[in-house]
């Protein structure tokens, strides 16, 4: 039996339980969990903006030690350091058919599986796939990747979502070209990610927008030339800051319909907004048709940062070593899972960056 944090149903308080798993069956690899990271994500779970069948062993970001692997899974042994990747391609529908592999049909069926059995009997389902919020956990094949040499297993879980995320938003969906201005809204761990991607882009003027004065030196860090306390003259802020134009670029990590408004009209005419922030049905965004025309803006969602993990992590390895990403930088507070309510708590309040679970 292991530790587990488990949302026993929607909008109910999580609960730090004992939980069993199985054996792993073929093509299946059972880790023990390094670190985790808490993501706004999880609160989403947890709060019923996201819907994935309850009770649910929560967490998708992560990265342990391969313990045990079933039959038929090549990539990794007993002994080897993984990342767990909550959203696994399946190779074979429409969108990866494209090479869009973060909009894989298939990527979330295994949600619905039965994961574990509860101290009190319950069956138990993994969340986003990956179940990290737990000592240990047992995932399909296609949930690990190898993590980078070079990067320790506790800062490597920030790499399961956050920096793949933030990374992504920045070179794959919003495709940063260098010289260029951007302004990110929002400050937690994925907004620190987007500010260091946006440094390794090469981008000239970066502002960063929150509501917490408190995380200007967080921002500053991570790659932030300006710093905006968010207000209702945000978007004229970041026009004086940009030459008195807007923005080349703006990254929106926060999922909110008045943060997404005022991403678009920060940025320059013809300027490109990408919206990370997942946020619910209610939040609803309008423009009229004629300011679409004038400003000849673009507005574009994005997924897990348009990222294919296979592919990105060892750039991101690359980047890690050499110093240009700082992983550690992203993390404000190092927990344990009993301290995960606290961090959702956090979270709501517009507080810290990343809360890392270190088991």
């Amino acid at each position: 039996m292991v530790r587990a944090a488990v949302l026993p149903a929607v909008g109910a308080p999580l609960e730090i339980t004992g939980i069993t798993l199985p054996d792993p069956g073929p093509g299946q690899v059972r880790v023990r969990l390094a670190a985790a990271g808490v993501c706004h994500s999880d609160l989403s779970l947890s709060d019923g903006t996201m819907r994935v069948p309850v009770p649910a062993v929560l967490g998708h970001e992560g990265a342990g030690t391969v313990l045990a692997v079933g039959e038929g899974v090549p990539h990794v042994a007993p002994g080897d350091g993984v990342v767990l990747n909550w959203a696994p391609s399946c190779g074979a529908c429409h969108h990866c058919g494209l090479g869009e592999v973060w909009l894989c049909a298939d990527a979330l069926t295994g949600v619905g599986r039965v994961h574990a059995v509860s101290a009190d009997g319950r069956d138990l389902h993994p969340g986003l796939n990956v179940a990290a919020f737990a000592e240990e956990t047992v995932v399909p094949a296609a949930c690990v990747l190898p993590a980078p040499e070079g990067v320790s297993l506790t800062d490597a879980a920030l790499l399961g979502c956050a920096v793949l995320t933030g990374y992504g938003a920045v070179h794959h969906a919003a495709r940063v070209r260098a010289g260029e201005s951007v302004v990110v809204f929002g400050v937690g761990g994925v907004g620190l990610a987007t500010l260091q991607a946006a440094r390794t882009a090469g981008a000239g003027t970066v502002v960063a927008v929150d509501v917490s004065p408190e995380k200007e030196g967080l921002a500053r860090a991570a790659g932030a030339t300006e710093y905006v306390v968010a207000s209702d003259t945000t978007a004229k802020e970041v026009r004086r800051l940009t030459g008195g134009q807007g923005a080349d670029v703006a990254i929106e990590c926060v999922g909110r319909a008045v943060t997404i408004r005022t991403a678009w009209e920060s940025t320059r005419r013809g300027g490109r907004t990408t919206v990370v922030g997942i946020g619910g049905k209610d939040q609803q965004v309008t423009f009229n048709a004629l300011e679409i025309f004038h400003w000849g803006r673009t507005l574009a969602g994005c997924v897990y940062g348009n990222s294919d993990p296979a592919r990105d992590l060892p750039v991101l390895a690359g980047h890690i070593r050499a110093g240009a990403l700082d992983l550690g930088a992203l993390v404000t507070d190092r927990i344990g899972l009993a301290d995960i309510p606290a961090a959702f708590d956090a979270m709501r309040a517009g507080r810290g960056g990343r809360s890392l679970v270190v088991f």
